[in-house]
């Protein structure tokens, strides 16, 4: 099970949190600063996991960002960077070629696409196609909200 997961630039800002176990929000911060500062030490052809306490925490980094998640030490490493790199597909077909800012100024995407893919720390759907279609769908309903609400101030509706 996925018991957190961190977005983090090369500098250590932290640019997505998504914690799937309750903790305390000092203990939460200790954990963050532990890991970015572990794994921004670390050299590129170092093994991405690393034991942290009682989890594996398993990270990749993609151009400027690092996707790192934490799971259960029995969990298989490799299906973790699987899903890492799912996830990274998904945002890169959705935001075409997504980079940091992308995940800073939509961050709501972000974790929206993030909740279509892995739901309570499992992975949910593993379908690329389903995964965007949800999210297209989500947009329309978005738009034509926007939409109506704009009709309504102006008086036609």
């Amino acid at each position: 099970m996925i018991n957190f997961i961190l977005l983090f630039s090369r500098q250590g800002k932290l640019r997505l949190q998504k914690w799937y176990e309750a903790k305390d929000s000092k203990d939460k911060k200790k954990v963050v600063r532990d890991l970015t500062s572990m794994i921004l030490q670390r050299k590129p052809k170092m093994c991405n996991f690393i034991e942290y306490k009682d989890l594996c925490v398993v990270y990749k980094r993609y151009a400027s960002l690092f996707f790192c998640f934490a799971v259960d030490r029995g969990d298989n490493e490799l299906g973790v960077l699987e899903v890492i790199h799912r996830y990274v597909e998904v945002l890169d077909k959705y935001f075409g070629s997504v980079c940091e800012l992308d995940i800073i100024f939509n961050f709501e995407k972000a974790y929206y696409i993030l909740d279509e893919l892995i739901l309570g720390g499992e992975m949910q759907e593993t379908s690329k196609k389903a995964v965007l279609s949800h999210i297209e769908q989500e947009d329309k309903f978005q738009e034509e909200e926007i939409v109506e609400l704009a009709l309504k101030d102006i008086g036609f509706i």
